[in-house]
């Protein structure tokens, strides 16, 4: 009589942190990472959970883990490109990846994150804004003031209560409540809206385009002040 493993054609694969590290994102993505726990990830991979202390060390341990191979999907900028071009396409880049993965801005804003993902994430970031005359201290803000706009824009669009086509019809219901005598803004505002004549959608390259213009005004405003004062010693 054969064997029960002879009648299964499909070899079972190995058990290693790439792979419960897999199931947990499976499993962060489809249920967020409240529905995260070892039992879950082993129950998905069908082991026994006690089997996953042996590639990961708890769920912290794996939490930080799916938090760094979302950071690997984010493109990172290349020195090949001009910096506000190679900063554009690594926050669109972050944008799209953190709206493929809703679970995972928190965790990114929240914790220490020392994955080596995140370490060659930050890094390349550093190194485009400093060869391109970034200062390391204007950098280091730079940088931050861009991901502020991915994370908070990310958060809003994944919280906002409303679909974009739910728009018009939302501010028909409302515009009682802004008499054009009380909020005369708001209400013409409503009626561009209602009309067709402006959609609502927020646009995400709209603030990041502010910023890099912003960046670009203030880091050659700098470079000026520095050799002005070169000139006057």
């Amino acid at each position: 009589m054969p064997k029960k493993s002879d009648l299964d054609p499909t070899p079972h694969l190995p058990l290693s942190r790439e792979r419960v590290l897999r199931a947990a994102l499976c499993l962060a993505d489809e249920g967020g990472i409240e529905s995260l726990s070892m039992r879950k990830v082993a129950q998905a991979l069908g082991v026994k959970a006690m089997s996953l202390y042996n590639h990961v060390a708890n769920k912290d341990d794996m939490l930080d883990g799916i938090v760094d191979i979302v950071v690997s999907e984010i493109e990172v900028p290349s020195l090949d490109l001009d910096w506000k071009t190679a900063m554009r396409r690594r926050a669109i880049s972050a944008h799209e990846v953190l709206l493929r993965h809703p679970w995972a801005t928190m965790p990114l804003v929240s914790r220490i994150n020392v994955g080596s993902a995140m370490l060659r994430y930050v890094d390349a970031t550093l190194g485009c804004l400093r060869e391109a005359g970034f200062s390391y201290e204007l950098a280091d803000h730079a940088w931050n003031a861009i991901d502020s706009h991915i994370y908070g824009f990310t958060l809003q669009e994944l919280n906002f209560p409303l679909k974009a086509e739910e728009y018009a019809e939302t501010a028909k219901s409302f515009i009682s409540y802004i008499p054009a005598d009380q909020y005369p803004y708001m209400n013409r505002l409503s009626h561009y809206v209602i009309e067709g004549r402006y959609d609502g959608l927020h646009d995400f390259e709209f603030g990041l385009e502010l910023i890099l213009n912003g960046l670009d005004q203030f880091r050659d405003n700098v470079q000026d002040n520095v050799r002005d004062k070169g000139k006057n010693l």
